[in-house]
């Protein structure tokens, strides 16, 4: 699933369908410089575990940065990246 800032794959572990969601993250050198990934990287991490009840058991997450979410996750709030990592989790569980 993809929205304009991100992109979500997923991949049901069988080993352990009961299991902890886990989350891979990717954010390529085009989103910005180091300082500006790992601030990123941050950010969405604390986003996924503040959303961790709307995530499926028994699955792992990959969630893929797409150029041009950088700068408005710094200018705008917190709430408008969680809204963006919930809109890409609602058109994932559709």
């Amino acid at each position: 699933m993809s929205t304009r800032y991100l992109t979500l794959h997923w991949f049901p572990r069988e080993d352990d369908p009961e299991s902890e969601p886990r989350l891979g993250l990717a954010v390529p050198k085009a989103v910005g410089n180091s300082v500006t990934r790992n601030r990123l990287k941050r950010q969405l991490r604390e986003t996924w575990s503040e959303l961790g009840s709307a995530v499926s058991p028994g699955c792992d997450y990959v969630l893929v940065v797409r150029q041009g979410l950088a700068e408005p996750a710094e200018t705008r709030d917190h709430a408008w990246l969680a809204e963006q990592v919930s809109d890409v989790l609602g058109k994932a569980a559709a």
